[in-house]
């Protein structure tokens, strides 16, 4: 039997928090690079009676996306993304942030886009990043 299906990325305690509300009945994909970290979480969902299963990926990669795309589409419609995914300058370099961060978000949103079902929905945890520090003048920029 089909059922609604929702994409997870980033398995951490904010995307288990919007899964756990938002995805009772529905089958969860749970992706992160650390097969260890989405197991864990896929394990306490699994327990509190969610349909959640773990899935392996890194959003820096296009294939990897597609991947796991395709994975949930074996049980049914896409029908929503909880992008949870991302890295913080005290976790990694600028070149990971712009993989994970810019590019891995905006790839995830381009392929999601093309398959989501109607009426299907999305959200993405953005950095706080940001607003760490004042912005740069002209002359630091």
């Amino acid at each position: 039997m089909a059922k609604e299906v929702m994409l997870v990325t980033g398995a951490g305690q904010i995307s288990m928090a919007i899964a756990r509300r938002c995805g009772f009945g529905k089958k969860i994909i749970l992706g992160d690079k650390s097969k260890k970290n989405c197991e864990a979480i896929a394990k306490i969902m699994t327990d509190a009676g969610f349909d959640a299963e773990p899935f392996e990926m890194d959003i820096s990669s296009r294939e990897s996306i597609l991947a796991m795309i395709s994975k949930g589409q074996e049980y049914g419609e896409i029908k929503y993304l909880v992008n949870g995914a991302g890295v913080s300058p005290s976790q990694a370099p600028i070149e990971a942030i712009l993989r994970v961060d810019l590019y891995g978000t905006a790839v995830l949103l381009e392929e999601v886009g093309k398959v989501i079902a109607p009426g299907g929905a999305g959200v993405t945890v953005s950095s706080q990043s940001g607003w760490r520090m004042p912005q740069l003048t002209a002359e630091q920029d």
